[in-house]
C-alpha cells in the first residue's frame, strides 16, 4: 500500500470515528432510512392457465375465455378443436401471474411469482402453472413463469351446499417460479452523483445526513436538496461507485424526532399519542348522562254488568341517570405521561379518551396534529 493510499485510509477511519462521536448511540444507518434514487424494482404481470386441478377449476359456462385460452394453446401444439365443440373443463383455471423484478436482476436469475384466479375456480391447490410470459409496463417480456403452485388456503364443500374455507385457496405462489429473460436498463452510472431519498420526509434528517457525509468524505460532498433528497457526489466507474455506496450506507446519523401527532383509529378505538404531544391550560369534565324511556300499554277492564268497554291506554316511564362528572385540569405544557395519568385517574375508557382529545383540539388546547383513520 503506497503512502497516499495509507493517508486516505487513515482519513476515512478518522472520519468514521468523528461521525460516531458526533451522534448518540441510538443513531441509524443511512441504508435503513434511505434508498438510492433509480435503484428500484419493477412490476410484471401475465395471463396464464393452471392445470391439474381436482375438479376445482373454472366453470367454463361462466368463464368462456378459459375455453378460448385452452383452444388457442392446443392449436399451437397442432391439436384442432371443432368450432362447435364446447369442452367442459373442471381441472383448468385462468389466472393472473404477478411478480416484482428486483433492481439489477440479470438474465437467467429466478424470482418468486404469485398466481391468482380471475374467474370462478374454487381452489388452485395441486395445480401447475403452464408457461406464461411476464410483461412490464412497456409491454416487453421480462420473464417466463412456470411451475407447481404452493397454496396455503384450503376449501371443502358438502353436497347440501355447506362449505368450509381456510385462508384463500384461489391464490398461491411459486417460489423461484419465473426466469428473468431481459434486464431492465438503469441510470446507476449515468450521472456524477447519487441521490439518497429518505423513506420518511424530514428536513432535520435530511440536513443531518448531508452533514454526516460531509464529515466523512469532505465538505461539499453532500447537499440536502429538500426534506427527502440528499445529493452526493460519486465516481462514475461502476466498481468504485459500488464501493462508494457501501461506505455511504454504513454512515450513521441521528434522525429528526417525529412531529407531535395523535392518531385515532375510529374502527378499533386505538389511540396512539406521540411523545411530543402537549396541551395548553384546559379544564376537562368527564361524565355521562343517560335517559331511558320505557313504553307499555295499560288495559282498563270494566266491572261485571257495567256495560263498559275495555280500554287500552299507553303509559310512558322516563328515568334519567347521570354519572358523577369528574373534572381534571391540564396545566401548560402537559406531556404525554401526565395526559395518560389524568385520564386513568377518572377511569375514562379509550372511547372517552378520543372524545377528550377531539374536544381539546376543537378548543385549540391540543398542540399536536389529530389524525382520525
Amino acid at each position: 500500500m503506497n503512502a497516499r493510499r495509507k493517508v486516505q485510509v487513515i482519513w476515512i477511519a478518522v472520519g468514521l470515528l468523528m461521525v460516531a462521536a458526533a451522534f448518540p448511540a441510538a443513531a441509524e444507518r443511512v441504508k435503513d432510512i434511505a434508498s438510492v434514487s433509480g435503484v428500484r424494482g419493477n412490476q410484471l404481470v401475465g395471463y396464464g392457465l393452471v392445470v391439474g386441478l381436482d375438479g376445482t377449476g373454472d366453470q367454463t359456462s361462466q368463464a368462456p375465455f378459459t375455453i378460448q385460452s385452452i383452444k388457442n394453446m392446443l392449436t399451437q401444439f397442432g391439436v384442432t378443436i371443432p368450432p362447435n365443440a364446447n369442452p367442459q373443463l373442471k381441472n383448468v383455471a385462468a389466472v393472473t401471474v404477478t411478480a416484482d423484478l428486483p433492481a439489477f436482476s440479470k438474465v437467467g436469475q429466478t424470482i418468486d411469482i404469485t398466481v391468482s384466479s380471475i374467474a370462478n375456480a374454487a381452489s388452485l391447490r395441486g395445480g401447475t402453472l403452464l408457461m406464461t410470459p411476464l410483461r412490464g409496463i412497456d409491454g416487453e417480456v421480462y420473464g417466463i413463469a412456470q411451475g407447481s403452485l404452493v397454496v396455503s388456503g384450503f376449501g371443502v364443500k358438502g353436497s347440501d351446499g355447506s362449505k368450509l374455507s381456510i385462508n384463500v385457496p384461489s391464490s398461491g405462489r411459486v417460489p423461484n417460479g419465473a426466469t428473468v429473460e431481459k434486464e431492465v436498463p438503469n441510470s446507476f452510472t449515468g450521472q456524477p452523483f447519487v441521490v439518497l431519498n429518505l423513506h420518511t420526509p424530514d428536513f432535520t434528517t435530511s440536513a443531518r445526513t448531508a452533514q454526516a457525509i460531509n464529515q466523512l468524505l469532505g465538505e461539499g460532498t453532500a447537499q440536502a436538496m429538500d426534506a427527502v433528497s440528499v445529493k452526493v457526489a460519486a465516481p462514475q466507474d461502476p466498481n468504485q461507485r459500488t464501493a462508494y455506496l457501501s461506505t455511504l450506507e454504513a454512515v450513521e446519523i441521528q434522525p429528526g424526532e417525529a412531529p407531535a401527532r395523535v392518531i385515532v383509529n375510529s374502527r378499533t378505538g386505538t389511540v396512539v399519542i406521540g411523545s411530543h404531544v402537549k396541551v395548553s391550560p384546559a379544564a376537562v369534565a368527564h361524565g355521562s348522562l343517560s335517559v331511558t324511556i320505557t313504553e307499555r300499554q295499560d288495559v282498563s277492564q270494566p266491572g261485571p254488568l257495567s256495560k263498559g268497554e275495555t280500554v287500552v291506554t299507553p303509559r310512558s316511564e322516563i328515568s334519567v341517570n347521570q354519572e358523577d362528572a369528574r373534572m381534571f385540569l391540564f396545566n401548560a405544557g402537559v406531556n404525554l405521561d401526565e395526559i395518560v395519568r389524568a385520564v386513568n385517574q377518572v377511569g375514562a375508557a379509550p372511547s372517552d379518551l378520543v372524545a377528550i382529545l377531539e374536544a381539546l383540539k376543537e378548543a385549540g388546547a391540543l398542540r399536536a396534529e389529530l389524525i382520525v383513520i
